[in-house]
């Protein structure tokens, strides 16, 4: 209380004079220059070493020179294990004193301020650093090296593909720095790198080594779809798929599994690529030289069914020995077929050998020969004249093929489909896969050829049309179209005649018009070409070539049975196609009646 007494109020008061401690001014002057300088000057924002006092499981107490002494965690230090008290370290001064007036430093970003030059420097130089794995992440590794958290790629890891990347987590490697993005800070690491450089050595004197034909163990390292990639101790070599088995091989998976150790035959090697291509088939005896030596054409053989082409199927008939059925040989048909509509993958089929070579390890085989040829007895069950259904597969301008049996086609001519409608096209008569009646009208055995007929199968309408449309007689028909300068006339029964333009003209003289329905004359009807030709102008007047219209003689308004025959028949009968001839049968019967 004195001494605030003393103090308040007083700006001039000298604290120096007054002596608590018992030094005097000089001695405190003294001993305070001393202390300072046992201290070192620290900046802060810098990387400055800092000596370890002591350190537990928590915290590492460090000292730096200055008035405290700072506390970093010691997870900082989790890449160094061998840490102790009195190792000296790098330290960032971040603040000398907080709030509470304690030092601030830390060792993880001293290090990373120092890592970016360390990193630059050993890119440079290719040395070889050491890191301390961290954690596993998508493609690779992190490891941490000089404080830096860098990528190690899967890729990177060793010169084999690696399967288990946890292996590695918490371990020391030595690695090489191989990329830096400086923009992002990014730093890739590889310890692959290190490995190929060892083994490059190992390359030279191994391949110096080789020679064709030599045999090797290796472990499998790699397979791939198109073949398997075989580790000979430093040096890669590749056995290609066709060279696993003599046998088909869809995948390698079904001949070898990784890590599988396996001897090997050296078919070739590159020295300057350094490629060597391996085979595992050559080590056993190619099974054509196994094949039974009595086997001749002509013998039954049983396979599966291992590769399928439209053109054929390769049937194995024992291991590594195969023979093809082409698809002409799976049936007596001569329909254009793919065989797969015969046989599939895995089938189990037993066939005839047509050819071998044994030489050339070629063999064709049949199945359709374990069958009867159907043009063996023909003649016997396709004899001329007789009748059977067939079904349509397929059309040509010319005609229809039509299947009687497998492996036994037939050709309808387009003039044998219909005595009466003038067809075009095949396809306008009838559809693929349709049934259709038939009659055999020849037989060529060897050609393997047989001519069928639709028309044959009823009467020919044109006898009967010979009785009824004689030339004279008068019908009633429509014009349908004009061509070639005449009409086609629609006429009853569905046939067509032909009317010539002069013969067109009317009574009025003007010409008839296409859909005009009027009387025809007929001048001309040829059975044989099934032509009728007729004319509108004989009806009202003569020519020289024409006679008069014979009485009785089915005129359109003329009296007579046959006339009224006719009449019903056509009010009955479709005019475009034949359709049913009962009408025309029953109308011949009338006729030859009144004869």
């Amino acid at each position: 209380m004195a001494l605030e007494k003393v103090t308040q109020g007083d700006p001039d008061f000298d604290w120096d004079a007054l002596a608590l401690d018992g030094y005097s001014q000089e001695e405190r002057s003294e001993l305070s220059g001393k202390y300072e300088g046992t201290l070192n000057s620290v900046a802060e924002r810098e990387v400055i070493e800092g000596t370890i006092v002591s350190l537990n499981k928590k915290e590492v107490v460090i000292n730096i020179g200055s008035k405290s002494e700072g506390i970093i965690p010691t997870s900082e230090f989790r890449y160094n294990p061998d840490l102790k008290a009195g190792d000296t370290v790098d330290i960032f001064v971040e603040t000398q004193e907080d709030k509470y007036g304690q030092l601030v430093i830390s060792h993880r970003i001293a290090r990373v301020h120092s890592a970016w030059k360390k990193v630059n420097d050993v890119l440079a130089t290719g040395e070889i650093i050491t890191g301390f794995v961290k954690c596993r992440t998508k493609g690779g590794l992190i490891v941490d090296v000089f404080g830096l958290e860098a990528f190690l790629p899967g890729s990177q890891i060793d010169v084999k593909p690696i399967r288990d990347y946890d292996m590695y987590v918490g371990k020391n490697m030595e690695f090489k720095v191989v990329k830096i993005n400086q923009e992002f800070k990014n730093v890739v690491v590889s310890h692959k790198a290190l490995i190929e450089a060892e083994l490059e050595e190992q390359k030279k004197l191994i391949i110096a080594g080789l020679e064709k034909g030599q045999v090797l163990e290796g472990t499998v390292k790699n397979i791939t779809s198109y073949g398997v990639f075989i580790d000979l101790g430093g040096v890669d070599g590749l056995v290609h798929i066709t060279d696993l088995s003599w046998g088909r091989v869809n995948h390698p998976e079904e001949i070898v599994e990784l890590d599988q150790k396996i001897n090997v035959v050296i078919l070739d090697f590159d020295d300057e690529k350094k490629r060597i291509a391996l085979g595992l088939k050559q080590l056993e005896s190619h099974p054509w030289d196994a094949l039974d030596a009595e086997l001749n054409i002509g013998d039954k053989v049983k396979g599966k069914v291992v590769v399928m082409a439209d053109y054929g199927a390769f049937v194995e008939i024992a291991a590594g020995v195969e023979g093809l059925i082409h698809v002409s040989e799976m049936s007596w048909s001569q329909h254009l077929r793919s065989a797969q509509d015969f046989l599939k993958v895995g089938d189990e089929v037993e066939a005839v050998v047509l050819t071998l070579d044994r030489e050339e390890r070629k063999m064709s085989l049949g199945i359709k020969q374990l069958m009867p040829d159907p043009w063996e007895a023909i003649e016997g069950k396709y004899a001329v004249q007789t009748k059977h259904n067939a079904k349509v597969r397929n059309f040509t301008n010319f005609g229809v093929f039509v299947e009687l049996e497998e492996g036994v086609d037939g050709l309808i001519h387009i003039s044998d489909l219909s005595w009466q409608k003038k067809i075009k096209h095949p396809s306008e008569f009838c559809k693929v896969d349709d049934m259709m009646d038939v009659v055999v009208l020849e037989i060529d055995r060897e050609s393997r050829r047989i001519s069928l007929g639709h028309k044959q199968l009823e009467e020919n309408p044109w006898d009967v049309f010979q009785s009824t449309f004689t030339e004279g007689s008068t019908h009633q028909g429509t014009i349908i179209e004009n061509k070639d300068k005449s009409g086609i006339v629609s006429l009853p029964y569905g046939l067509e005649g032909i009317c010539p333009a002069r013969h067109m003209r009317k009574e009025d003289g003007s010409n008839a018009k296409i859909e005009e329905t009027l009387d025809f004359v007929v001048i001309e009807f040829n059975k044989d070409a099934r032509k009728i030709v007729v004319s509108h102008t004989r009806t009202f007047e003569e020519g020289d070539d024409s006679r008069p219209a014979p009485k009785g003689k089915g005129g359109a308004n003329k009296g007579g049975g046959k006339s009224a025959a006719v009449s019903k028949v056509n009010q009955n009968t479709e005019k475009s196609t034949l359709g049913d001839l009962d009408a025309l049968a029953a109308l011949k019967e009338k006729m030859d009646g009144g004869k």
